[in-house]
C-alpha cells in the first residue's frame, strides 16, 4: 500500500474525505500516501449480504491515465505481479477503470514503512536491533526469491524483477511480518516524463549500477538494492547520499563501501563481507539469488521471531499505530450501500487497452503459499464480452457477404429479365446448382438475430442445372469461407518479459 511518500500521523489526520465514492464494487475512502504517480486510498470491497473487505487502492494520476504507453505497460506488469502468491509479498487483488481513471486494488496490511520507522529511529538517535533488521530483510528477500521464480502455467519463467527495492517499499505489519510492496510498479514508473526531483533522487540511491548505465535489469539488480536496504537498516544512515542527483549517481557508480561494523559496533565481522557481496557493482559478483542472500543473512546475523518485531514496532510506532487504526475503525463502521448492476458500465480512459476492462486480473483469495515458492493462478477462461466480439465479427463478415451475393443476384436477375423480353421461351442457362449463402451462420446458432436473406448465386462449372431451384428450407447452409475467420483475441502475457 506504499507509495513514493507513506502516510505520517499527521496526513491521516488531516486527509478527512467528506463524500466517499464508489469505484466499482469498492468504495474509496481516505488517502493514507501519496507519490509522483499516485495517490493510496482506504478502500472497502462491497458485496451482498452485508459482506466487505478493507483493501488499498491506489489511484493513478489522471496524466497518467492518458498516457497509452505508460497504461499498456502498467497494466501488463499488473497482471504478472498478480500472480505472486507468497506471505512476504503484498497480493495485488484487482485493477478497475472508471470515469477516465484506473485503480489498483491491493492487499491492506496494518503496519509501518521501512522508511518511515528508519526515520524515526534515526531522529531519536536509536538504530534498529540487528536481529530485527535482518528480520525485515530476510522476509522480504524470501518474497523476492518467490517472484524471481514464478512461472506461468506452462512452466515458463515470467522473468519478473522489482527494479524498486527500497525502504518505502517494505512494509512492517503489526504481526511482526514484513511484505515486500508495488511489484512491477517501477518499469511502468520508469516511463514517467516527469517526477518530482527529490523522488528521482531517492530511486537513484537503491538502483544498481547496470540500472543506471540503461542495461537490462535482472533479479541481480533487486539484489543490490536489497543490499543497500541491509546496509541503512543496520547503520541508520544513507548509503548513497548527495545533495544533488549527481553526486548521488556518483556514489552509486564509484564511491567505497564504508564498513557498517565500524557504524555499528553491535554487528559481527563477517556482516562487512556480506554486504560486500550484495553491493558488488559487477552483476557476476553478487549473490546468486535472494534465498541465498536470505540463509546467508539469517546465518551472520540470526532473525528475530515474528513476536519479537511485532514488540519492537509496537514500541517504535506506537503513535502512527493508533492513528491509523482509529482510522480503519472509522472505515470500516461506515455503511456504503452496495453498488447496483449498470446496465451501461462507464466507458474506459481512451489509453486504456479493450483486453483489460473485459477481465478482472484476479480474484482477492486468502489462500497463502510456503514462503520460498510461488503459487500462479490458474489460466481463466475466456470472458463472455470477448465471444460477443467474436460472434459480431462473424455476423458482421457474413453480412458483407450476403450482400455482395444480393448486388451480384440482382444485377443477374436484371440481366435474365432484358433477355426474356426479347425471347418468347424461357430458357434456363447452363451453370451449377444454384447455392445459397447466408449471413453468419454462428450467429444464426447461437443468437436470436435473424440471419441475412438467403441469396442464390452462380459460378460457371459443366455440370448441368435443374429447371427449378429446391426451395430454400430445403438447402444445406454453407459455412463461412475460409477467409473470414474472426481475428484471434489479445488474450496472453508479453512473451519478452524484462
Amino acid at each position: 500500500m506504499s507509495a513514493d511518500r507513506a502516510p505520517s500521523l499527521s496526513s491521516l489526520e488531516t486527509s478527512k474525505s467528506d463524500q466517499i465514492r464508489v469505484v466499482g464494487r469498492y468504495a474509496l475512502h481516505r488517502e493514507i500516501a501519496s507519490g509522483g504517480m499516485a495517490t493510496v486510498h482506504l478502500g472497502r470491497l462491497l458485496g451482498p449480504v452485508g459482506f466487505s473487505r478493507t483493501v488499498a487502492i491506489k489511484r493513478l494520476h489522471a496524466q497518467f491515465a492518458r498516457e497509452p504507453e505508460f497504461v499498456s505497460m502498467f497494466l501488463d506488469e499488473a497482471r504478472l505481479a498478480a500472480r505472486i502468491r507468497h506471505p512476504n509479498v503484498a497480493s495485488t487483488l484487482d485493477v478497475v477503470a472508471a470515469d477516465g481513471e484506473i485503480f489498483l486494488v491491493m492487499e491492506y496490511i496494518q503496519g509501518e514503512a521501512l522508511s518511515n520507522l528508519l526515520r524515526a529511529a534515526k531522529n531519536r538517535g536509536e538504530r534498529i536491533p540487528p536481529r530485527v533488521a535482518a528480520s525485515i530483510v530476510v522476509g522480504c528477500l524470501h518474497g523476492l526469491h518467490a517472484a524471481h521464480e514464478a512461472r506461468d502455467e506452462h512452466g515458463a519463467p515470467l522473468d519478473i524483477v522489482h527494479r524498486d527495492v527500497s525502504p518505502q517499499n517494505m512494509l512492517v505489519g503489526v504481526d511482526g511480518l514484513p511484505h515486500l510492496l508495488d511489484f512491477g510498479i517501477a518499469r511502468a514508473a520508469g516511463r514517467l516524463v516527469t517526477t518530482r526531483e527529490g523522488q528521482i533522487k531517492g530511486k537513484f540511491a537503491y538502483m544498481a549500477p547496470e540500472q543506471l548505465h540503461g542495461e537490462r535489469a535482472t533479479r541481480k539488480s533487486d539484489l543490490f538494492g536489497a543490499g543497500v536496504v541491509l546496509w541503512e537498516t543496520l547503520t541508520s544512515q544513507r548509503l548513497f547520499d548527495g545533495e544533488t542527483t549527481a553526486a548521488i549517481l556518483e556514489r552509486v557508480l564509484f564511491a567505497e563501501i564504508p564498513s557498517a561494523r565500524s557504524l555499528n559496533p553491535d554487528l559481527p565481522e563477517s556482516i562487512d563481507s556480506l554486504l560486500r557481496k550484495a553491493l558488488a557493482r559487477a552483476p557476476a559478483e553478487r549473490f546468486s539469488t535472494a534465498r541465498e542472500m536470505a540463509l546467508a543473512l539469517e546465518e551472520t546475523l540470526g532473525v528475530a521471531s515474528p513476536t519479537e518485531v511485532s514488540a519492537w514496532l509496537d514500541k517504535a510506532a506506537r503513535d502512527s499505530l493508533a492513528a491509523r487504526s482509529a482510522v480503519l475503525a472509522e472505515v470500516e463502521s461506515s455503511s456504503t450501500p452496495v453498488p447496483e448492476p449498470q446496465a451501461s458500465p462507464s466507458p474506459p480512459p481512451k489509453a486504456l487497452p479493450e483486453r483489460v476492462t473485459s477481465e478482472r486480473v484476479v480474484e482477492a483469495t486468502e489462500r497463502r503459499a510456503p514462503p520460498a515458492e510461488a503459487v500462479l493462478d490458474a489460466p481463466r477462461p475466456p470472458p463472455m464480452a470477448r465471444s460477443g466480439f467474436r460472434v459480431a465479427m462473424t455476423m458482421s463478415v457474413g453480412i458483407v457477404i450476403g450482400v455482395l451475393a444480393a448486388i451480384f443476384a440482382l444485377r443477374s436477375h436484371a440481366s435474365a429479365k432484358s433477355q426474356a423480353a426479347t425471347s418468347s421461351t424461357p430458357t434456363v442457362p447452363s451453370s451449377s446448382p444454384s447455392v445459397t449463402v447466408q449471413a453468419s451462420p454462428v450467429a444464426s446458432a447461437s443468437t436470436d438475430v435473424p440471419a441475412a436473406p438467403s441469396v442464390s448465386a452462380s459460378s460457371a462449372s459443366s455440370a448441368p442445372s435443374p429447371r427449378a431451384s429446391a426451395p430454400p428450407a430445403q438447402r444445406a447452409p454453407r459455412a463461412a469461407p475460409r477467409g473470414t475467420t474472426t481475428p484471434k483475441g489479445l488474450m496472453g502475457l508479453p512473451s519478452d518479459r524484462e
